[in-house]
């Protein structure tokens, strides 16, 4: 994927892809530990300076979002980035899921004072807000749902948690209807909503058995906590699933978009082929492949074994015994930099050669899909600075945002 190989591949132009007024939504995922917070932050600053209004969503707990945007903490609120240039009429915002308030909040918004009152404080509900399985990916897709109803924002940016859950928040419509239709779920409402003699006619005809067993599985208390939970959320249940529809719909529109994140190592563009098949699967809209961290030798002219026969002459030099004593002493010794330099080149030119390597492969595994390349850095990127400079890689602005050669 060097430049000599630029026609083997289409190159994703991501100033084009969030400029465009009708990009309202940019999916970030990718495996863990491939900078992709990084990038989901530098496109949405790079978007906002461009003049878009535009806020950046995580749900990845590590909280590395607010540290490249120079920010003590984010949480579920929208907080603006200062130091962000609105020149050209744009803004930027960040903000952190956090998974229970935004669970409380929808039960706040859906239910009325008493009922709420009464959700909240049940010890299941805690339970679930806060630790259930598929719960975060839920309310992500809650959250986004929110966002994007809101029309606050000219664009949203989401940056979803490492690895190959990132992608599990597609499947929670499914499962909060799997959750909401199964038998333990039917079994827990069907007698409450009975009532009365009826509810009494139950429990007599079999349904006390039932709640016996699970007495002695979960203890009294559990079990009526459960009961109490789902009775009260039994009216919010259909608006649960309409929401979380709406916004599965959404991420299939022509306004969304999916960037994939890889780093140029094997294990992480193995995942990448995951996520584009996956995401191909489902008709999401994939609008290309960065990969992020490609290394590149300044003097690419210079290869790999000249560099190290050069290092090897230097080492052993003229007259130079084989213990390294010579008359003049040893090259290595009068010229210990120069070898050392040498050497590093070429081990960076063997890496380049590796990674550009992994890179055609992908490409040749996909051929149609666009794929832009950031350079690696000497050092993480933790401010407004270095996401800019991510941004003007990502747009070649950068000679060193080409791939390595």
């Amino acid at each position: 994927m060097d430049s000599g190989r630029a026609d083997q591949y289409s190159r994703l132009d991501t100033d084009r892809l969030a400029d465009d007024p009708r990009t309202r939504i940019i999916v970030c995922c990718g495996s863990g530990g491939v900078g992709k917070t990084t990038v989901a932050a530098a496109v949405g600053l790079r978007a906002a300076e461009r003049g878009r209004r535009v806020v950046v969503l995580t749900v990845d707990p590590a909280r590395r979002l607010a540290q490249s945007m120079g920010l003590t903490s984010l949480d579920n609120t929208p907080r603006p980035v200062q130091g962000s240039d609105t020149s050209a009429g744009g803004s930027l915002h960040a903000m952190m899921l956090d998974m229970k308030r935004t669970f409380d909040e929808i039960v706040e918004a859906h239910s009325d004072p008493d009922r709420a009152t009464q959700i909240l404080a049940n010890p299941f509900y805690q339970s679930l807000s806060s630790s259930f399985a598929g719960t975060q990916e839920y309310m992500a897709m809650e959250k986004l749902g929110q966002l994007r109803r809101a029309e606050e924002w000219d664009l949203i940016v989401v940056d979803t948690p490492p690895s190959r859950s990132a992608l599990d928040f597609l499947d929670a419509p499914q499962r909060l209807g799997r959750f909401l239709d199964g038998k333990l779920i039917r079994l827990l409402t069907g007698p409450a909503k009975v009532g009365g003699r009826a509810y009494l006619k139950v429990l007599n005809t079999g349904f006390s058995l039932v709640t016996n067993v699970l007495t002695k599985v979960l203890g009294a208390q559990v079990l009526r906590d459960v009961q109490t939970f789902v009775t009260a959320l039994d009216t919010m249940f259909g608006g649960f699933r309409e929401r979380a529809d709406y916004t599965y719909r959404l991420l299939q529109t022509p306004g969304t978009a999916f960037l994939v994140i890889a780093a140029p190592e094997p294990d992480a563009l193995r995942e990448a082929s995951y996520f584009v098949e996956r995401l191909s699967r489902d008709r999401m809209p994939l609008a290309g492949l960065i990969v992020n961290r490609v290394h590149r030798a300044r003097a690419a002219r210079l290869s790999a074994a000249r560099s190290l026969a050069a290092a090897e002459t230097l080492q052993n030099g003229n007259g130079a015994r084989a213990d390294g004593e010579g008359q003049d002493g040893p090259h290595s010794a009068r010229y210990p930099l120069a070898e050392a330099a040498l050497r590093l080149h070429a081990e960076r030119m063997q890496l380049g050669t590796r990674e550009r390597r992994l890179a055609e492969h992908f490409v040749a595994s996909h051929p149609s899909l666009p794929v832009a390349a950031i350079p690696a850095r000497p050092e993480d990127v933790h401010d407004l600075a270095g996401l800019r400079a991510i941004g003007e890689s990502l747009a070649g602005e950068n000679p060193a945002a080409q791939p390595a050669g």
